[in-house]
């Protein structure tokens, strides 16, 4: 039997359709919350993010505003454009754009967005909240993947899970989040031995590698969840390009019980968060103003 389709377009939109009702209930009190994009330099692999960060936005009435900086830009002036939005009481949302240029440090500029702005979720008092089970502003990426576990309808404490991959923004926050839910989590990565003896135990997979065809289904177990958040671009003999995941589909779907399309799955799940995350940084400021 073929696994079932977790749809993030159509989950992705239950979330927004319900951020659409909240802030239409904060306009009606006064607050509009606005969105800032930070994009340093040329990034053409981030333009069609931002388009459909702007459509989304505009959906759900976010007021969504792109800040464009040259490739040469300065730390020092990065942090005095963030320093400038930090206190501007109409901006409710700040993130960064993916990758910078090499010249500039992602953490630097990171800690500079106050934390009660910070909707990427990845500054590091964002990061330290999740340790607390504090989880209103976790990292997009992470917390749209635990989302679509938790849309399976299974109870995620005891569950046993694996996470391949370690990255600071998607697989560490995921094993934390997972653990926050009561999960038995363990966490795979370039230095483990033998992947496929975790996985294979597991109830529930996440992979984020970025190398495609990583996870193939003789190493899942039946009726597992698998949750792909890579994304690759590969292109076939015929030199033609598409974009894919870190697991081998076919194969994987005839194992698992539940599996996440590439596209379609985590993607529009992580711009929804982004957006609902937004909606959570403009109620947090209105309550402490």
């Amino acid at each position: 039997m073929s696994a079932n389709i977790l749809d993030g377009k159509t989950i992705a939109k239950d979330i927004l359709d319900e951020v659409f009702s909240k802030v239409t209930e904060l306009k009606t009190s006064g607050w509009d919350p606005k969105l800032i994009s930070i994009k340093i330099g040329e990034n053409p692999a981030a333009d069609l993010y931002i388009r459909n960060q702007r459509l989304k936005s505009e959906q759900v009435g976010i007021t969504f505003v792109e800040k464009e900086y040259p490739h040469d830009i300065s730390t020092n002036e990065v942090q005095a454009a963030i320093a400038n939005f930090n206190v501007d009481p109409k901006v409710t949302g700040i993130f960064l754009q993916r990758p910078v240029p090499e010249t500039l440090s992602i953490k630097t500029l990171q800690k500079a967005i106050h934390p009660l702005k910070d909707v990427e979720g990845m500054h590091p008092a964002s990061i330290g909240n999740i340790v607390y089970n504090e989880l209103e502003l976790g990292p997009c990426t992470a917390m749209a993947s635990v989302e679509l576990l938790r849309r399976t309808g299974q109870d995620l404490k005891g569950l046993e899970v694996v996470v391949v991959g370690h990255s600071e923004i998607v697989g560490k926050p995921i094993a934390f989040l997972l653990m926050a839910e009561g999960a038995t989590v363990t966490v795979c990565h370039h230095m483990t031995k033998d992947v496929a003896d975790h996985s294979r135990r597991a109830d529930a997979v996440f992979v984020a590698v970025g190398k495609p065809n990583l996870i193939t289904g003789d190493m899942l177990k039946s009726g597992s969840t698998l949750i792909d958040i890579g994304i690759n671009r590969v292109t076939d003999e015929h030199g033609k390009s598409r974009i894919v995941g870190d697991t081998d589909y076919d194969s994987c779907s005839e194992k698992a019980g539940w599996i996440t399309p590439v596209p379609g799955g985590v993607g529009p799940m992580t711009i929804a968060c982004l957006l609902a995350n937004t909606l959570t940084a403009c109620c947090r400021i209105e309550v402490t103003l």
